[in-house]
């Protein structure tokens, strides 16, 4: 039996101690186990992953892809596969940069946000009162034009107004000038349109806003906190990288290696950012709120808050299983599902992107703490469903895994000390 002088167990007091110290032991072995099982299933998805991507290259479906995956606040996975390059055999890792085409928008749309915590820029600003000489339609339509609506697609413009010239190499100050020449479709905010150009005036925006260049604001904002150090924005740096994938056509039974162009690195915003699948990694993270140092969730949120439905049922994401409805919010889709055919609704954060022959998709599962992205050097029709695909592949890792530990837990509550 215990004695307490003074509040201090005696030297005869033994049993509370051992207590204590089954209670430790125990925990610590659900430790490493949890540990154990973690390590085990990110074997497991690894080879899972691995076994995916081998196939679609035996049946010709791709040529080379970067691939990561984060869950919560790991990192448990960023892996190339297949050829970066066909004519010398040089392999993908997750070190190689493949150019992100329209992915870029997402970067454009959390930066915006961040702009916004600081008060360097508001959703609502006027694109008149930053770019000199912007009109669209008459006064009273431009002056409704805001960030907003440039943002998610929704200024009026009609689908694709002068991405030929973005494409020819045009500056975004010229290209801005000429929408004078283009007639609405319909009023600001009232209809999605997809754009490039239109989009890519965020970048003026932004350098008016803060002085400086959007590379550098993206570089010190972005780039550099999350250490995204491969991280590029124009075609010099670009064509000077040693790991670089190169885009690839299909050509009757085979694949022909293409050079790389400096299409888009006058629209950083719109398409112009390249990055590997080590650095997307980070990315996702970021996303998800684990850096907030750099920016927090709150304002992260407002980038992922739906502006405009995306009407219709044409587009490859509204094949997804489960999909409900889909919307743009600013510089991502945002897609409504139901879980593996239940009730419950959840939320998928997604873009594609196409540039130069590249294919590239992300998407973040913020109920799931799930990000996926895969970059492909060349255009497949696997990039359609390589998102679905991947996370049915994770759910049936981690959801095991998931299922294990709670069992283990379980057994370790109700055994006595």
């Amino acid at each position: 039996m215990a004695i307490c002088l003074n509040g201090l167990f005696s030297k005869t007091e033994s049993a509370p101690k051992k207590a204590i110290s089954a209670i430790d032991k125990k925990k610590e072995l659900a430790i490493k186990h949890e540990a154990y099982l973690y390590k085990t299933h990110q074997q497991e998805l690894s080879a899972a992953v691995k076994a995916y991507f081998d196939k679609a290259i035996a049946a010709g479906d791709i040529v080379g892809a970067g691939v990561s995956i984060v869950k919560q606040d790991s990192i448990v996975l960023t892996e190339g596969f297949g050829k970066r390059n066909l004519n010398s055999g040089e392999a993908v890792d997750g070190s190689t940069i493949f150019r992100l085409g329209s992915l870029s928008k997402g970067f454009a749309g959390v930066l915006a946000a961040n702009l916004k915590q600081e008060g360097k820029l508001h959703w609502n600003d006027k694109v008149s009162d930053f770019i000199p000489g912007f009109q669209f339609g008459d006064k009273s339509n431009t002056e409704k034009i805001t960030l907003a609506n440039i943002l998610s697609h929704t200024s009026g413009t009609p689908y694709h107004s002068y991405t030929n010239l973005i494409e020819a190499g045009l500056p975004l100050s010229d290209i801005a000038q000429r929408f004078k020449e283009v007639t609405p479709i319909s009023e600001p905010g009232s209809m999605y349109s997809y754009q490039n150009a239109m989009f890519a005036l965020c970048g003026e925006m932004v350098q008016k806003a803060t002085g400086q260049e959007l590379k550098t604001v993206l570089t010190n904002r972005l780039f550099n906190p999350l250490g995204m150090c491969s991280t590029t924005m124009d075609y010099n740096t670009l064509a000077k990288t040693e790991n670089v994938a190169l885009p690839h056509v299909h050509r009757g039974r085979g694949y022909k290696t293409l050079p790389l162009t400096n299409r888009y690195f006058n629209a950083i915003a719109a398409g112009g950012i390249n990055a590997s699948a080590i650095d997307m990694a980070k990315w996702m993270r970021f996303l998800m709120g684990y850096n907030p140092e750099i920016m927090d969730r709150a304002d992260l949120k407002e980038t992922f808050t739906p502006f405009i439905e995306i009407k219709g049922s044409r587009k490859y994401y509204q094949k997804w299983p489960g999909h409900k409805s889909s919307y743009y919010a600013f510089g991502w889709r945002i897609h409504k599902y139901l879980d593996n055919g239940s009730n419950s609704e959840k939320t998928i954060w997604h873009h594609g992107g196409s540039v130069n022959n590249f294919r590239n998709e992300i998407a973040i599962y913020p109920e799931n703490e799930l990000g996926i992205c895969v970059l492909l050097n060349s255009t497949s029709k696997l990039a359609k469903t390589v998102i679905p695909d991947l996370h049915k592949i994770v759910n049936k890792k981690y959801g095991r895994q998931a299922a294990q530990i709670a069992s283990n837990t379980d057994k370790n509550t109700n055994q006595p000390l």
